[in-house]
């Protein structure tokens, strides 16, 4: 099996992410997360879902949540096309 290539540097494609953070954000900060759908887990962690336009935005994001001082747990890069009924995870990256 060969490892996931990158994105031709002409796609222009909005990428659909999940960011989990350890910790709970309550709604108020849905707005700050440029309309990323703002999810509270039992366990304790919130999830960020929802587009982001490009890289640039994903790494505004991620400055959005050192900034806030909550624990970064993952990121995932979910294609928005589907295989089977099921949608394809691209890249999943840990941070422990």
């Amino acid at each position: 099996m060969s490892p996931p290539q990158p994105a031709p540097a002409n796609d222009h494609q909005p990428g659909r992410y999940t960011i989990r953070l350890k910790g709970q954000l309550d709604d108020r900060w849905a707005d700050w997360f440029d309309g990323l759908t703002l999810t509270r887990a039992a366990n304790g962690e919130t999830l960020l879902t929802g587009p982001v336009a490009d890289q640039a935005a994903l790494h505004g994001l991620l400055r959005k949540v050192r900034d806030l001082g909550l624990p970064l747990l993952s990121v995932v890069q979910v294609e928005p096309h589907r295989r089977r009924g099921r949608t394809a995870t691209r890249r999943v990256i840990t941070i422990t």
